[in-house]
């Protein structure tokens, strides 16, 4: 039986209802028989797949669009103020629900793992959805991106686990109270929001006082920004912590990773015992993200060595290195990458999955002017690991522009690093561009949070083509 939906939340509307966190929330609230409603800027997949649930989607943003029964409205941090339908619903009265409040109530009288860190976050969610749903365990899930098995990024299920991503950028993860909280990395990121590490710091020790009585930190013990947490944290009354990495000591400690191509076998030690499964991405990052996600189930009580086993089911997640097809002898793969940390170790897993005798090609719109503005060196620097970048403007998302920030800081820096980068301003152009440097054996990424991802199929045409 479906957890009731919140009285206040059953005829919701949703403002940007295609994203990513927001659709999952529309998702399971459909599936859990609310009569869902929103609204998004354009149409997409997301927007049919909703509609196949029984929601209503506007297209373009208008009062008009708020249905006269409409419950509550739900809006995530980037709805500007000045927004149509959520002038209506102050008009109106109509109560307005942050996306993370919203997802917390989706939690009550379940028992919840939030995934939380800089990095990694979608990835390792994903992996313990299709590992516990593999065990016949039915989670309910919300993910920042679509599963590459089931093909959806929420889900209602009928079992006792919510598995949800965390999100650290607005501070949302200070609604939800986990049972089993993990903890990936702490590093400086989302500048708009935070101006310090110091604030990174006290807004993840927030996140981990919000943890239940007696549940369970999951923490990154080969990460400096997670190693400084677990030290500010370790000593609370009510919390078991468990660190997982290669360190000596590591709770989870992982003995090796051995790469296979495009996969990896991952041998850890766990309550003594000694396990080994296949995680098929490749890449370190990966594995450790699925040691995170064997040390959070083990902490509710499933058998380590029946999740180990099931962990190999997971085949990626859209995105997280996401192959999209192959033309004239190069495969083109899609990478999420936007922060310099995420781009190194992209680009590294790709490198070592591919060996020296494949190039790599990557395609990078750098994500918001604030980002840019911190870590361009470092972008550039992280281009330095490819063969040959070509760079996009900056996708702003919810920015506005910020005089002097464009994405020649990533090119001068990657120039200086000694890579070899040009800069693309149409997008049209890009899939011409890009086949006229591949070659047979070549790999080409497109790699960023914006819609770079988008030119992955064009690119294959136009390799298909010349």
């Amino acid at each position: 039986m479906a957890p009731a939906v919140p009285t206040t939340m059953d005829r919701p509307h949703f403002i940007g209802i295609g994203g990513a966190g927001m659709s999952g929330i529309a998702k399971i609230l459909a599936q859990r028989g609310a009569k869902v409603a929103g609204s998004d800027a354009r149409e997409s997949a997301t927007a049919d797949a909703l509609r196949a649930l029984g929601a209503t989607v506007h297209i373009g943003h208008a009062a008009g669009h708020l249905a006269e029964d409409a419950t509550c409205v739900v809006v995530s941090s980037a709805i500007r103020p000045d927004n149509p339908e959520l002038a209506a619903a102050a008009a109106r009265g109509i109560p307005v629900v942050h996306r993370s409040d919203a997802l917390a109530r989706l939690m009550d009288g379940l028992r919840p793992i939030a995934v939380a860190g800089t990095h990694g976050k979608t990835t390792t969610t994903s992996m313990l959805a299709v590992s516990l749903d593999t065990l016949g365990l039915d989670p309910s899930y919300a993910i920042g991106g679509d599963l590459a098995g089931p093909g959806t990024n929420a889900r209602h299920g009928a079992g006792e686990i919510f598995v949800a991503e965390a999100d650290e950028s607005d501070r949302s993860f200070h609604k939800y109270a986990p049972e089993v909280a993990i903890i990936l990395n702490v590093e400086l990121d989302h500048h708009a929001n935070y101006a310090s590490m110091a604030e990174i710091h006290d807004s993840f020790e927030t996140f981990v006082g919000r943890i239940r009585p007696g549940g369970t930190l999951v923490v990154a013990a080969d990460q400096a920004g997670a190693r400084d947490l677990t030290a500010r944290v370790a000593d609370r009354e009510g919390l078991n912590v468990v660190t997982y990495g290669e360190g000596e000591d590591a709770d989870v400690r992982i003995l090796s990773v051995v790469p296979r191509g495009l996969t990896s076998d991952v041998t850890v030690t766990l309550d003594g015992r000694t396990l080994t499964f296949t995680v098929s991405v490749p890449g370190r990052h990966y594995a450790h993200n699925a040691v995170a996600a064997l040390a959070a189930g083990a902490a509710l009580g499933v058998p380590a060595d029946e999740l180990a086993r099931a962990l190999g089911s997971f085949t990626g997640v859209g995105r997280r290195l996401q192959l999209k097809g192959e033309a004239a002898g190069v495969q083109v793969i899609d990478s999420y990458a936007h922060h310099p940390t995420e781009m190194t170790a992209d680009l590294e897993a790709i490198r070592g999955a591919a060996g020296d005798a494949s190039r790599i090609l990557v395609v990078f719109q750098p994500h918001l002017f604030s980002r840019t503005q911190e870590l361009g060196k470092e972008m550039g620097q992280a281009l330095a690991l490819a063969d040959s970048s070509v760079v996009l403007d900056i996708y702003p998302a919810r920015e506005d522009p910020v005089p002097g920030v464009t994405s020649d800081l990533i090119i001068e820096a990657a120039r200086a690093a000694g890579a070899d980068v040009r800069p693309e301003h149409a997008m049209a152009a890009v899939p011409d561009v890009v086949a006229g440097m591949a070659r047979p054996g070549d790999l080409v990424l497109t790699m960023g949070a914006g819609d770079v991802t988008d030119l992955g199929p064009r690119i294959l045409a136009a390799l298909e083509n010349r």
